[in-house]
């Protein structure tokens, strides 16, 4: 019989829980290769090893063990927090986090890990630098505009100030540059077909490309967007309860912006976005219900064309959709 090896991990250690049959095991391992080795120990083939992604700190553990031919599971946090919520647990410790995690494991279908490939992760670390820089380069611009407006500015200031926007700028552009090599080195007829469709840009594809693991991670559109985070969400109970319906913004909000973005464009030159803006403004929808939709019929266009490996066609026999 496997084990299920739970682990709640942190930057300097992690907490190992595991049931052997008879009695819970519990130990604390330094989040190094040391560590690592020290529970090889513990394990047998068909073990499962199961943790949080938490942060950045689970990568190196998770690889270590899918190189050595273990089964990994990587969950989402919230998943373990709502699991602990069912089960009424009050106690917040390491050790009880690891234990819940290897009784989740236990009681539900594990699905295996496996590392994101080199130029997904690099492409991804790229977008996390650049999100930084745009936040800098945004807050630079407003600090010196903010200070121009006081008319009594210091010259040596205000050229210091230009001086760091410029240079945000000139690094921000150099990211984006990289971005576009990258993606458009081992991806370019995924992007090509992406960029086929009107309304979506080279940055939009670059984004769902590297999100879907060029669409290898999901087998249906309404995975992709349940995963971008423009599911609807009904609150309703019985006859008095009626909330009012919204997105649930469970999802990736980078890709959910740009998208949101893109159905600007469009409800004015996409075919099937056109029509749709169209009927739904003559239902009195209001205009950001709209673009939502116009948002979730770009990304099931980008899936089928992405899967079927073809390019935007107005007149797609939409029969041959996923």
């Amino acid at each position: 019989m496997c084990k299920i090896i739970g682990i709640d991990i942190s930057k300097q250690t992690f907490d190992v829980g595991f049931n052997d049959g008879s009695n819970w095991h519990h130990l604390v391992l330094d989040n190094n290769e040391k560590g690592f080795k020290r529970l090889l120990k513990e394990l047998s083939n068909n073990d499962w090893v199961v943790m949080e992604a938490s942060g950045p700190y689970y990568l190196k553990l998770a690889t270590f063990f899918y190189g050595k031919g273990y089964n990994v599971c990587v969950l989402n946090p919230l998943i373990i927090k709502r699991y602990s919520q069912t089960r009424l647990i009050r106690a917040k410790t390491d050790k009880k986090d690891a234990q819940t995690i290897a009784e989740y494991g236990a009681q539900y279908r594990l699905k295996q890990w496996k590392p994101e490939p080199t130029n997904i992760s690099k492409i991804k670390q790229l977008y996390t630098v650049l999100e930084l820089l745009n936040k800098e380069v945004h807050q630079s611009e407003r600090q010196l505009e903010a200070l121009t407006a006081t008319g009594v500015m210091d010259k040596d200031l205000k050229s210091i100030l230009q001086g760091i926007v410029s240079y945000l700028t000139c690094k921000r552009n150099k990211v984006e540059k990289q971005i576009e090599e990258i993606a458009q080195s081992v991806y370019k007829s995924t992007l090509d077909r992406l960029k086929s469709i009107p309304g979506i840009g080279t940055k939009t594809a670059i984004m769902l490309t590297v999100i879907t693991g060029n669409f290898e991670n999901f087998e249906t559109h309404k995975q992709l967007i349940a995963y971008v985070g423009f599911s609807p969400r009904i609150y309703q109970s019985g006859t008095s309860v009626k909330g009012k319906g919204h997105i649930c913004k469970m999802g990736k909000s980078q890709i959910r912006k740009l998208m949101y973005l893109c159905s600007w464009s469009a409800k004015r030159c996409n075919k099937d976005c056109v029509d749709m803006y169209e009927r739904l403004l003559e239902k009195g929808k209001p205009e950001r219900v709209i673009k939502i939709a116009l948002a979730n019929k770009l990304l099931k266009q980008a899936f089928s064309i992405a899967k079927n490996k073809t390019y935007y066609d107005e007149n797609f026999n939409k029969k041959t959709c996923f």
